[in-house]
């Protein structure tokens, strides 16, 4: 009973730093992208996010899926770690070589000849990220969230306002490219500050013939989400226009931003704190109810809300030059319903042991979904993406699928009991908001009134309906507010 307490307090402690840390970053990452939104065009938006796919390629080639596998392992070694370390850093030293004599037919790819130079510096970001992979690992592993969230947020600070220096000379996408560079060093080197780990010049080939039958699954894995999540950047920026990569690109931004807050609060927590009770079915799906009940508590008015006021967050913060982003971003405020509970499937399987499952499940995900944005091409872009999402929602019975032949879970009860009455609450509070603020023409006034008005209608629908979640949620924070008084 202790040890499940002594967990759970672990886990709310790891939630409340991971909330921090990726909240403040997206509300930082906010502020300073509506700055640069208004500076910069989206011919420099889209130049940047036709070499995105590539940083995310090299980030799993790097880390090649030993990292979830030094997390997962109980009692990892010196001798683990510094085999991962060296594995990682020979990697990122490869791969920048690669993408520096790649450049060119990069550029040609996308018919864009100042990629050149712009893909071989952007790329240095390869080289210094390597070097805290096992770091980073050692500091989930070990639940230190708070020193996590201290790197994030300084480097965060500091990339964007040398990104913001540099978009008011004139710079233009550099900006951006140097922003990302400069993010990947500062965060590097406090990780190495908080980490106690050091690696030495021994290196023995063991451990990672001990973690490749588990890791190979992973990396394959990757291979095939990193194409599958970067398919419109891709299609775009080799068969639309820069400006429309752009659009795009700003649409998903601000979606992803949203998602990316709850993903960052759990993620943090989610595959340590499963990895630990995966020996107990029982009590792990009593764990993975309890988080996913949690990010839907979040996660529904966060994302229906954020598209609801869409029209008039694009118009106050980047300007109407923006305007025609405003359907992609609403579109991934819906993608951004179900992908956390996705992930959160998915960290279960894999902390049983599964790779294999979440291999198979995933590359088959994959193809469906390149299938369907196939078949839906002639229909235009925004079905394209439609019929991605929609593809999404229906994996999440999939994984539920795979889930119930590991542990005794329903998938009736985790939609009816653990996702289902936070969406209808938020609907509700979005349908109130819809009804009062309509007649507002200020748009100032108008999205001041949608905010607040679903913020306040769904916590009285909350409070009325009691809500379990809702009130652990309010007694951990006074038990915050009451330490630290």
């Amino acid at each position: 009973m202790a040890e499940a307490q002594n967990l759970k307090e672990k886990a709310a402690k790891g939630l409340l730093w991971g909330g921090i840390s990726t909240g403040g970053q997206q509300v930082l990452s906010l502020f300073f992208g509506i700055y640069l939104a208004r500076i910069l065009t989206s011919e420099d938006y889209g130049l940047f996010n036709m070499l995105i796919v590539f940083t995310s390629l090299a980030t799993l080639l790097q880390e090649s899926g030993f990292i979830v596998a030094l997390i997962n392992k109980k009692e990892a070694t010196h001798k683990d770690y510094n085999a991962v370390f060296w594995f990682s850093c020979c990697m990122g030293i490869t791969l920048y070589i690669i993408g520096f004599l790649t450049a060119p037919l990069i550029a040609d790819f996308y018919h864009a000849p100042e990629l050149v130079a712009g893909a071989r510096v952007l790329f240095l970001w390869f080289l210094v990220c390597c070097t805290c992979t096992v770091h980073n690992a050692i500091l989930v592993k070990k639940l230190m969230i708070k020193e996590r969230t201290k790197a994030d947020l300084t480097a965060f600070t500091i990339s964007c306002i040398v990104g913001i220096i540099m978009a008011r000379q004139g710079m233009g996408y550099w900006s951006l490219i140097t922003q990302m560079v400069v993010q990947g060093i500062v965060n590097t080197l406090i990780r190495w500050y908080y980490s106690p780990w050091r690696p030495t010049l021994s290196f023995s080939i063991q451990p990672l013939k001990e973690f490749f039958p588990f890791s190979v699954k992973l990396l394959l894995t990757g291979l095939f989400n990193v194409v599958n999540n970067n398919i419109f950047s891709i299609l775009l920026g080799r068969f639309y226009t820069k400006s429309q990569t752009g659009y795009y690109a700003q649409g998903y931004k601000w979606g992803y931003i949203a998602y990316s807050v709850i993903w960052g609060m759990l993620n943090s927590v989610s595959q340590p704190v499963l990895a630990q009770v995966a020996q107990n079915p029982e009590q792990q799906q009593l764990v993975l109810r309890k988080l996913i009940r949690f990010t839907a508590f979040i996660t529904c008015p966060a994302m229906l809300g954020l598209a609801f006021i869409a029209p008039e967050f694009i118009t106050v913060t980047v300007t109407d030059k923006w305007v025609a982003s405003t359907p992609f971003m609403q579109l991934f405020c819906i993608w951004g319903l179900i992908i956390p509970i996705n992930n959160l499937c998915t960290n279960t399987i894999i902390s049983r042991g599964k790779s294999n499952i979440y291999m198979y499940g995933t590359i088959a995900l994959d193809i469906v979904q390149l299938t369907t944005i196939y078949l839906l091409a002639p229909y235009g872009l925004f079905q394209m993406i439609m019929g991605y999402i929609a593809v999404n929602f229906s994996w999440f019975l999939v994984w539920n699928f795979f889930l119930k032949r590991l542990m005794p879970i329903q998938t009736s009860q985790v939609i009816f009991r653990d996702i289902f009455p936070f969406l209808v609450l938020s609907a509700i509070s979005i349908c109130i908001a819809y009804l009062t603020t309509g007649g507002i023409e200020n748009v100032y006034l108008r999205l001041l009134g949608k905010i607040c008005i679903v913020a306040i209608c769904y916590a009285i629908l909350l409070y009325l309906s009691g809500a379990v979640i809702f009130r652990e949620t309010l007694q951990f924070f006074q038990k915050r507010i009451k330490r630290s008084l």
